[in-house]
């Protein structure tokens, strides 16, 4: 549980707690009279909210009878409420001194004042003084147990500190006023964060505009603002993809449900919205959905690298307004291109407490987050988690001390290259209020290493650049790692991570199916030097060939390996949406041994495909021809291991259209 919501509740009850029940003259522990007087006033000054008078009354209860437990305690109380922690501690130790069992509470909330200022040692030690007693409230005993997990656990932190050197990001971003919830394009050179301006129409409020810089010789310009998107509503926390062409982000209604923009609704105080950037702008913004939006809190959303999983922060609106029950939740663009139903991250990364601020690293394997429920420094820390071999989250690891402190610590964002983190932070020294941080981040916490792949499609015939969808899957684990679309100039751009090897898929009316594969393993992940890959389509025409070149078999035999799977599914699918398509599959061997056996292995090879196209994809029967060709047809000459190589291949060829 957050500090902050236990102090919020001793706010309410833990006066009258403090004092057992409203005792008459004569059954308080003194009997001095002016004392008791003194208390009381201070009690009656407290309920009403007169803090400056409860302290002054309390004070000279004490003066009047220096054992006055009840006293020192109502001090200990108004201090901690009122976030005077030191002040606190005094009090809380003074009123245990006097009498430790008069108020056994005292141990647990002297603890709440020194967890809240960093003392996690004697935190540790007055917990478990606590939890020792008998007959403790069950509610209380279970955040005493989560407490004293954040005091153990910040004790070892601070005495094994992580390397940490903030250094402002300069005045290109920050200025006198707040900025945070930064965001950035896959290669770094674009940078997008929230900044809050004073209101000349309501002194003291203010309003969440998005503004954005560019990086030029490693210095970030002056941000401008993004006039399209912003109104006279609030929006925040922006997500970008990995080209920078899709953005979505946070806007949230005011009093009277308005979102700040006539054609923006929402459903409820705070909807996810998306634009996307066509011809360099920005289109009017629109709702991403009721699989994502309700009429809760659905905030800070952050776009995964596969392009087409939003991560987002939901909460459920309670007593007062206020939100609980905050998750982490994921949706994800089905076939129809419509975020399905949102569903809510696993218990590795959430918690019984509340978490924020999520972050998807465009490695997609982790995940950065800000927690309340996972034991912690104190107030809400930053997490990580990474994805599994199975797809679960792993457990939640603490980005440690001094990232993590007693205060609450959120919105990290990390640069795509894994070594540079980004967060907000008022400390001094800013140009003024919240300003954005940058450090470096250690290597036990950094993401998997990443590169980026830029590359067009075009028409081989015509040459024309063509708008078209395209898939990566990764050849080992077969799960698709980007499913995306090209611009109108046909060129695309993507993050990848490193040391894999990858097929690519690409489908558009009027063309062959596209299928190759490449390698990034040993490929140096140097943001200067994306990988380059250009890829031709064909237009469909009786006569074409296409070469299957993500379909494999062992060596002299014709199993399917599991990695051609991805491959021919794709198949199935071209010829179910082209059905009047008719094609030959054809085996072909090098030249090395006999052309008799060579024959009935390439057969049986192109039976294999055949037999897979009709069992699994219900491809019908009288659409597919298969042949066996051997080294009858090779490529290129058999006069290398590399052109034998290329000659052993599997093929298509349209005979009907």
């Amino acid at each position: 549980m957050r500090l902050k919501t236990v102090l919020f509740i001793c706010f309410v009850f833990s006066f009258l707690i403090t004092f057992a029940q409203q005792m008459p003259p004569g059954q308080y522990t003194s009997t001095n009279k002016k004392a008791i007087k003194y208390l009381e006033e201070g009690k009656a000054a407290y309920e009403a909210k007169k803090d400056d008078v409860a302290e002054k009354a309390l004070k000279k209860a004490l003066e009047e009878d220096k054992n006055f437990v009840e006293a020192a305690l109502g001090l200990a109380n108004l201090y901690q409420v009122t976030g005077k922690h030191p002040e606190a501690i005094t009090y809380f130790k003074r009123g245990i001194e006097i009498n430790p069992k008069y108020f056994p509470s005292a141990f647990y909330f002297l603890s709440l004042s020194q967890l809240a200022t960093g003392q996690y040692g004697d935190a540790k030690t007055n917990l478990e003084t606590f939890l020792k007693f008998e007959r403790i409230n069950p509610n209380t005993k279970e955040s005493a147990q989560q407490f004293l997990a954040n005091a153990k656990f910040g004790e070892i932190a601070i005495k094994n500190p992580k390397p940490f050197n903030p250094v402002n990001a300069g005045q290109g971003i920050n200025t006198e006023n707040g900025e945070y919830f930064p965001a950035i394009t896959a290669d770094g050179k674009q940078f997008m964060f929230t900044r809050a301006l004073p209101r000349t129409d309501l002194p003291g409020e203010f309003n969440e505009d998005f503004y954005t810089s560019s990086k030029v010789n490693n210095v970030w310009q002056s941000a401008t603002p993004i006039s399209n998107i912003n109104s006279a509503g609030n929006e925040g926390a922006p997500t970008l993809s990995s080209d920078g062409n899709i953005m979505f982000f946070a806007s949230c209604a005011d009093q009277f449900g308005d979102y700040g923009s006539q054609d923006r609704k929402g459903a409820g105080s705070c909807d996810i919205f998306y634009a996307q950037k066509i011809n360099g702008k920005w289109t009017r913004p629109r709702n991403a959905g009721e699989a994502i939006n309700s009429a809760n809190w659905e905030t800070q959303p952050s776009f995964s690298s596969d392009g087409k999983t939003l991560y987002f922060i939901k909460g459920f609106r309670g007593r007062g307004g206020m939100n609980k029950d905050v998750d982490i939740y994921m949706s994800v663009i089905g076939d129809n291109g419509k975020f399905q139903p949102a569903v809510k991250l696993n218990a590795n990364v959430n918690s019984a407490g509340n978490e924020e601020s999520v972050f998807i690293h465009p490695d997609n394997m982790t995940l950065y987050f800000a927690s309340d429920g996972h034991p912690g420094m104190g107030g809400t820390d930053l997490f990580m988690s990474k994805r599994q071999a199975n797809g679960d989250w792993g457990p939640a690891i603490n980005l440690g001390y001094p990232i993590n402190t007693f205060e609450d610590e959120n919105s990290l964002l990390v640069d795509p290259a894994g070594k540079l983190a980004y967060f907000a932070s008022s400390r001094p020294g800013g140009f003024g209020d919240l300003d954005i941080y940058q450090f470096e981040l250690p290597e036990d916490l950094r993401p998997e290493k990443i590169t980026y792949v830029k590359g067009k499609i075009y028409n081989s015939k015509t040459k024309e650049t063509l708008e078209a969808n395209f898939e990566l899957v990764d050849l080992e684990t077969q799960q698709t790692v980007t499913q995306s679309y090209t611009q109108k100039n046909g060129e695309f751009f993507i993050t990848l991570t490193a040391n894999k090897n990858y097929l690519v898929n690409v489908n558009k009316d009027g063309f062959l199916f596209y299928s190759d594969n490449f390698s990034l393993k040993g490929k140096e992940t140097d943001f200067t030097k994306p990988f380059l890959l250009d890829i031709p389509l064909d237009p469909i025409d009786t006569g074409s060939v296409v070469e299957l070149k993500n379909v494999f078999f062992a060596v002299n035999k014709w199993d399917l390996k599991p990695e051609s799977k991805a491959e021919l599914d794709k198949l199935g699918a071209f010829l179910i949406k082209n059905p009047s398509l008719k094609i030959e599959l054809g085996g072909h061997t090098d030249s090395d041994g006999i052309r008799k056996n060579n024959i009935i292995l390439s057969e049986n090879r192109a039976k294999a495909v055949y037999e897979y196209l009709i069992n699994t994809s219900k491809i019908n029967a009288a659409r597919l021809k298969y042949k066996g060709y051997a080294d009858l047809k090779p490529k290129v000459k058999n006069d290398t291991p590399e052109n034998k190589a290329k000659n052993r291949r599997t093929e298509f060829k349209v005979f009907a259209k």
